[in-house]
């Protein structure tokens, strides 16, 4: 049996246990994070530049390195504040993004330390800082969960968007909360709305029909991270808008896509296992989680505006040879309005530190959240 065939059993046998009806964040999280056979579990590539190379999707750090090196000077910033020699990312991906920060900063770190439930993944990373970064690789460490009280400086790329969120959808008025039950075979998913006191946390407009996201899951991670951090700061890339866009009622089916194959649809009950679900991130939910726990929201910006203050353009190459021109031509559309730009966004959070942090100095827009 394949293993996204067994990934189908798993999960038709949780909906019979939780009678017939399995709220989509279950859903989600049985899809992404089942043991050897979800998502980011399983045996499948995620990570490339090209569908040729049996990818999904491609991330910032893949596509540049100098997403990373930038990066990584608000993060040697934000060590001198909380006088700390340690980084905790969490969802390293394939590994990429913390080979370039050790590149740069691994002569002052004393530990990096990374946080994923894979398996599968964690060997991807292992593997990819063992051949970039050799000479740093001791100081990586693996843990699956945050140890009750620590301090040092928090990274997480595309993080956020990937944690399971509840479905809700107004129909003729009335919110009913979306989850998943089995067809009249038995063998196919299929969506199952149920009348719920689940409710946007803001009034969404007008009397039509609205389907949307409650990103509970990471509202509440954040409020984790919060709470168990003594010292430090946080800064999480993700692609997102503040609430007043995230619920605008012209968004009326939400933000959940799921990716294969570097293309994009919305049905994430198809091909389950196979392909990434994400849904975009309310940031102003972030900040107010982060802030009710005793964090400060130290600043929210575009990528575009969070690279270029971190000092990327000075970074790339400027001379004219081919590797060079493509060197340049990767990293822009890290910046570009209409790439990768304006739709990631920047927020940057800490707890006792004295930080003003250098990627918010122009283009900060804290004030819209």
């Amino acid at each position: 049996m394949s293993e996204n065939a067994r990934l189908h059993e798993v999960i038709t046998q949780s909906i019979h246990r939780h009678e017939n009806w399995l709220a989509f964040d279950l859903f989600m999280a049985a899809a992404l994070y089942t043991p050897e056979l979800g998502y980011y579990s399983n045996s499948s590539q995620q990570f490339g530049a090209l569908p040729s190379s049996g990818s999904d999707y491609i991330t910032a750090p893949v596509l540049s390195p100098y997403f990373g090196k930038a990066l990584a000077a608000q993060l040697q910033q934000a060590l001198q504040a909380t006088r700390t020699r340690t980084i905790w990312e969490f969802g390293a991906g394939s590994g990429a993004l913390a080979s370039h920060i050790l590149t740069a900063l691994g002569d002052t770190l004393e530990r990096y330390i990374i946080v994923d439930l894979s398996a599968t993944l964690r060997e991807q990373q292992r593997l990819t800082i063992q051949r970039h970064v050799p000479e740093h690789a001791h100081k990586v460490h693996w843990i699956d969960q945050l140890p009750e009280k620590f301090s040092g400086v928090v990274v997480g790329n595309e993080v956020l968007d990937a944690m399971p969120v509840k479905l809700i959808h107004r129909l003729q008025g009335q919110w009913h909360e979306r989850g998943v039950s089995l067809d009249a075979t038995g063998q196919q998913f299929c969506w199952d709305d149920r009348p719920t006191s689940l409710h946007p946390p803001v009034t969404i407009e007008g009397h039509a029909d609205y389907l949307t996201e409650l990103p509970l899951q990471a509202e509440g991670f954040i409020r984790t991270l919060a709470d168990r951090m003594e010292c430090g700061a946080a800064f999480f890339i993700d692609y997102g808008f503040p609430e007043h866009e995230f619920y605008h009622p012209q968004r009326s089916m939400g933000t959940l896509m799921c990716h294969r194959l570097h293309k994009a649809d919305t049905d994430p009950l198809v091909d389950v296992g196979l392909k990434d679900i994400t849904a975009h991130v309310n940031f102003t939910g972030i900040a107010l989680a982060a802030q009710e726990s005793g964090m400060d929201v130290l600043g929210y910006t575009t990528q575009a505006h969070f690279l270029l203050n971190c000092g990327m353009l000075d970074l790339l190459p400027q001379d004219q040879s081919h590797a060079s021109l493509a060197a340049r031509s990767a990293a822009f559309k890290l910046i570009g309005e209409h790439e990768m730009g304006e739709i990631f966004k920047v927020i940057a959070l800490g707890k006792n530190c004295d930080l003003d942090p250098l990627g918010f100095a122009n283009g900060d827009r804290t004030h819209t959240l």
